[in-house]
């Protein structure tokens, strides 16, 4: 990973773009602070986080746990 500053990366683009052809990333700054972050290209199909998909769902054979709940609580009335 290159740090470079954007006045920098104005004046040598085409430069820095052959490097991130080759696998480089590069971290744009102005005045100092992380303004982009260019990495290259990739034809990988982005899988979705695993804290986006759906969750997974337990199915029991028998009565569901409020019923079983709700029956208990009757009762012990």
């Amino acid at each position: 990973m290159k740090t470079i500053s954007f006045t920098n990366f104005r004046k040598k683009a085409s430069g820095f773009i052959a490097e991130v052809e080759h696998g480089e990333t590069l971290i744009l700054l102005r005045r100092g602070k992380p303004v982009a972050e260019i990495i290259p290209f990739s034809d990988k199909v982005q899988t979705t986080p695993s804290w986006k998909r759906p969750g997974i769902r337990l199915k029991l054979k028998g009565s569901d746990l409020s019923s079983a709940i709700l029956e208990d609580r009757e009762a012990t009335v």
